[in-house]
């Protein structure tokens, strides 16, 4: 039998944390819905302290919105990921900074917006929107819901249970930090489910914080090493994405 998730998904295969380059690991998970007996694959990479997350904007780069491919390529990430949520216009629905620039100072009390993303001398963190200090952000992004908090999964969120394409980013008891995207256009996971996924020893993951960042079509994954190149696509652009880079040391 196949270990379960939940009652209506299990992992058809768990996969292994594979080493790209020194401190960057990538996994493949399949998981199995069996109500609607469809599969789908969850992409994830690890980050060791020698990479570095930073907030890259597609203005910095002239472009209203683009890939996460290409944002990755102009910046020299050696992986991007899809970040906060925004509007018809590009413009984000909550707070954003950049290294360059704040471009939405508004801390949102959105349901939905519970988390923050961000780095702080070159280390990044993982909060609460209410646990979060402006001055203590070089960038940082507001996404939602946060669904771990030290470890504990968090409760009343909105649409627990609903199925979507998902992209979320955690952290580790290492400092490590891990993010994944699946790859489903149609169904998806749960936030009830990402849960039991990045908290539970059995699954390798294991995250104490994690924060669902902004999913269905702007959800996308890009990694390019000297060994592995993988571009989970979107089927929209974004106007952000968290880039990771390598600082060797």
């Amino acid at each position: 039998a196949k270990p379960k998730v939940s009652s209506t998904l299990a992992v058809r295969k768990p996969g292994a944390w594979i080493p790209l380059d020194s401190g960057i690991e990538h996994r493949k998970m399949t998981l199995e819905r069996s109500d609607s007996s469809y599969s789908f694959d969850l992409n994830l990479v690890r980050f060791g302290r020698r990479v570095r997350p930073r907030i890259i904007s597609s203005g910095q780069f002239q472009l209203k919105s683009s890939d996460a491919k290409t944002l990755a390529l102009r910046s020299g990430a050696v992986a991007t990921i899809n970040a906060n949520y925004f509007d018809e216009k590009g413009k984000p629905l909550a707070f954003l900074k950049t290294a360059n620039q704040e471009i939405n100072r508004n801390v949102s009390k959105h349901a939905l917006y519970t988390g923050v993303f961000g780095v702080q001398d070159s280390m990044p963190f993982i909060v609460h929107r209410d646990d979060f200090q402006l001055t203590e952000a070089q960038e940082a992004i507001q996404s939602g819901p946060l669904l771990l908090k030290q470890g504990a999964a968090m409760e009343n969120i909105p649409g627990a249970g609903r199925y979507s394409r998902r992209a979320v980013i955690g952290m580790d008891k290492q400092q490590r930090l891990i993010v994944g995207v699946t790859d489903t256009v149609l169904g998806g996971l749960s936030f009830a489910e990402l849960q039991e996924l990045f908290s539970r020893p059995e699954w390798q993951l294991e995250t104490t914080e994690l924060l669902n960042l902004d999913g269905g079509g702007s959800a996308q994954l890009y990694i390019k090493t000297r060994s592995h190149e993988e571009f989970v696509s979107g089927t929209s652009e974004v106007p952000v994405v968290i880039g990771f880079f390598k600082t060797g040391n």
